[in-house]
């Protein structure tokens, strides 16, 4: 039999050894912690500006020439999707079959609108606008080697190649050589925002094929991806919505502190992923399984439903056909029918109108009627 003594050290050796292996952590197993600049790999984007001391003529003329070049590549967009349409381009278009990926699109987050279904309920929905996005570059799965590797292992099987698509027309004067050195061989015009898209080999697009609201269509669910406000430093109260200590009753200067953070003893230390005041937002969150419920042609703009997608007034969001598995298109819960593959080949005409769910209430009709019988 063994003593107290000799119990008591054996348990202790225990439990030191178990705290040396085993790391407790709360909540989440990372620390997810804010991007505050571009990785290394990334080629600057603006150069220093100097006063050129251009007089009012040069300046216009130079303002006309960037006008008739945006309005060229505008022009030749148009005439890429129609060769893509035509087959005259990729040679045969593959058929879209459950398992295939798609690219998705980059736009701009303007506002929030209020929508009704036809029995009074009212949703809160967002405003995406897709800013003249083409297609940059198209990189092959056997050539595509990211500079760091996604968490998920590699598909051998089916594996995936990287489609880099483009967003809003820049002032190409504002840019580095080395950054409109990227468009070269593309024949796009320099971007503002550049974003690469993991898709299907059978889904890849021909440089400078536009990208439009029709990418999508009205009832499919999308998942959207965002940066969510950069609100810096701050307390437990304002970043994870702490009640705070009493405000009288011999409270001393801690009616906004976080209170007790840590146990004592043998684990007398501040666990990782302890709530604390810190750097709040400025991190990329992604809200999935969001309906499209309303489509613009004419101002590339869709309503999707809520009122919580990450980024400022204007800010830059990403799009992507959603990955929840009850609402993809094919399955028993998603849309009907297959989506436009690769892309919309015929884009709605920008006269046509907007697109409206069947439940939602178009304001464009009448919601009340009178008989010329009635009293």
């Amino acid at each position: 039999m063994f003593s107290s003594s000799t119990v008591t050290t054996l348990l202790r050796q225990c439990t030191i050894s178990w705290s040396n292996t085993i790391v407790p952590v709360r909540s989440k197993n990372y620390l997810n912690r804010p991007r505050l600049r571009n990785p290394v790999w990334f080629v600057k984007k603006t150069r220093t500006l100097h006063n050129e001391q251009f007089t009012a003529d040069n300046t216009a003329f130079l303002n006309e020439v960037k006008r008739e070049t945006i309005l060229a590549a505008s022009q030749r967009s148009q005439t890429t999707l129609l060769k893509l349409a035509h087959g005259e381009q990729n040679g045969h278009l593959v058929q879209w079959s459950p398992g295939l990926k798609r690219t998705g699109v980059i736009a701009k987050k303007i506002g929030q609108y209020p929508l009704w279904t036809k029995d009074g309920q009212k949703i809160r929905t967002t405003l995406l606008q897709i800013i003249d996005n083409e297609v940059v570059k198209y990189i092959p799965p056997e050539e595509y080697r990211p500079a760091q590797e996604p968490r998920q292992s590699r598909n051998w099987r089916k594996p995936y190649g990287c489609l880099l698509v483009g967003a809003e027309h820049g002032d190409p004067s504002l840019f580095t050589k080395e950054y409109a050195g990227l468009f070269q061989d593309s024949g796009v015009l320099p971007k503002k925002h550049l974003c690469r898209f993991i898709i299907s080999p059978e889904a890849q697009l021909p440089t400078g094929t536009a990208l439009t609201v029709s990418h999508f269509r009205v009832g499919d669910y999308v998942d959207v991806r965002g940066q969510t406000v950069d609100r810096g430093f701050q307390g437990v109260i304002k970043r994870h919505g702490f009640k705070g200590m009493p405000k009288s009753h011999g409270v001393t200067k801690t009616h906004r502190r976080p209170g007790n953070i840590g146990a004592g003893g043998n684990k007398a230390r501040v666990w990782p992923g302890t709530r604390l005041p810190g750097h709040m937002g400025n991190r990329w969150r992604v809200l999935r399984g969001l309906r499209i419920l309303r489509i613009n042609p004419q101002y590339n703009v869709m309503w999707v439903m809520g009122s919580n997608i990450a980024g400022n007034t204007n800010g830059i969001v990403y799009i992507y056909d959603t990955i929840l598995p009850l609402r993809q298109h094919g399955s028993k819960g998603g849309p009907a029918g297959p989506p436009p593959f690769p892309t919309a080949l015929e884009p709605l005409p920008a006269n046509s109108g907007d697109v409206w769910l069947e439940d939602l209430h178009d304001f464009r009709k009448l919601s009340i009627t009178y008989s010329a019988g009635s009293e």
